[in-house]
């Protein structure tokens, strides 16, 4: 299919509930979507840490991306590994994750639950299957729901009729717990896996997807790219024009093997004050004293983060306005 750059329309699935995505794609699993217990319909329960405290927000959140590398019933069924993720994941507010690749809906619950078996109120949402090839993968976001809120309204798909991406990347609005709603700091998250066989076509095209989900109604200036763009820094740079933008991951290798970088959280500098500076890639290989095959049953990927101020502005303040109007497209 010939491919450029001509009008790619970001189509929005609502998800009101976690079950009107379903009207918007007939995507079989989509009816998996968990969020909030039906006892507390606004998903306001305390989190408890491993130590059995309850865990009041803190002044700041981390947003983490971690590709689990072809994630299904296979890798779902080995405890030590699924144990391995559960402690990585439990380590950040929200972590975008790729690679899920299975029709069988249950094993992101699956470790979900492991991630809550210390007493954490952990939730997620997902995505459709994506992909040209019978080989589909979905998104997702593992968030931690003492520290954060989640618009499911406002939960999409990005719809690329024009095939310009192998898999077009899943939004998400959060909100900040703790400081008043007006003053909390209100953030977008596009997850992408960017195909490595199309690195310059796609990253090229980013500037214009941070563009129109900027632009998509809501008012949200917080926009961050977060996921495998399967480049580097230098990479991403050369291939797209991405202007005052901050990219949190820095020479620094983001695979297990310390061979490449590929993941990156990606955000333009004058809207995103919120960034306290910090950020990294957590090696698990090493921090855990893992063999490099062991680590690799966990993950060819090491999960990248950046830590943001709870506050909008990055202080008690501005609060971005929204509205109900959420319909955008690329051009």
């Amino acid at each position: 299919m010939q491919r450029g750059f001509p009008l790619l329309l970001l189509a929005l699935g609502f998800m009101g509930g976690g079950w009107l995505f379903i009207q918007q794609y007939d995507i079989e699993g989509l009816d998996r979507v968990r969020v909030v217990a039906k006892n507390d319909p606004v998903g306001r329960l305390p989190d408890v840490t491993e130590s059995g405290a309850v865990a009041a927000p803190g002044e700041t959140i981390k947003v983490a991306s971690f590709n689990l590398c072809v994630y299904g019933v296979t890798k779902a069924s080995k405890p030590e590994v699924m144990e391995m993720l559960a402690r990585i994941i439990r380590q950040y507010d929200v972590t975008a994750i790729q690679e899920i690749r299975s029709q069988d809906q249950t094993v992101l619950p699956k470790l979900v639950q492991l991630v809550n078996s210390t007493g954490r109120q952990f939730d997620y949402v997902i995505g459709p299957a994506l992909g040209r090839t019978n080989s589909k993968e979905q998104y997702a976001y593992i968030f931690d729901r003492a520290t954060l809120e989640i618009d499911l309204r406002e939960c999409y798909t990005v719809k690329d009729p024009n095939d310009v991406l192998h898999r077009e990347p899943f939004v998400a609005w959060f909100r900040a717990r703790g400081p008043a709603p007006e003053e909390a700091f209100t953030f977008s998250l596009a997850n992408f896996h960017i195909d490595p066989d199309e690195v310059p076509q796609e990253v090229k095209i980013l500037p214009i997807v941070l563009n129109a989900i900027r632009n998509d109604g809501r008012n949200e200036d917080d926009v961050i790219l977060l996921g495998d763009f399967n480049a580097d820094e230098l990479q991403l740079a050369q291939y797209a024009s991405l202007p005052n933008v901050t990219m949190a991951i820095t020479g620094e290798p983001t695979n297990t093997k310390h061979t490449k970088g590929y993941d990156n959280i990606i955000f333009q500098q004058y809207a995103t004050t919120e960034y306290v500076g910090r950020s990294g890639v957590f090696d698990f290989l090493r921090q855990f004293n893992m063999t490099v095959d062991n680590a690799m049953e966990v993950s060819d990927h090491m999960p990248v983060w950046a830590e943001f101020s709870v506050y909008e502005g990055g202080a008690n303040g501005r609060f971005a306005v929204r509205n109900a109007t959420t319909n955008a497209s690329l051009r």
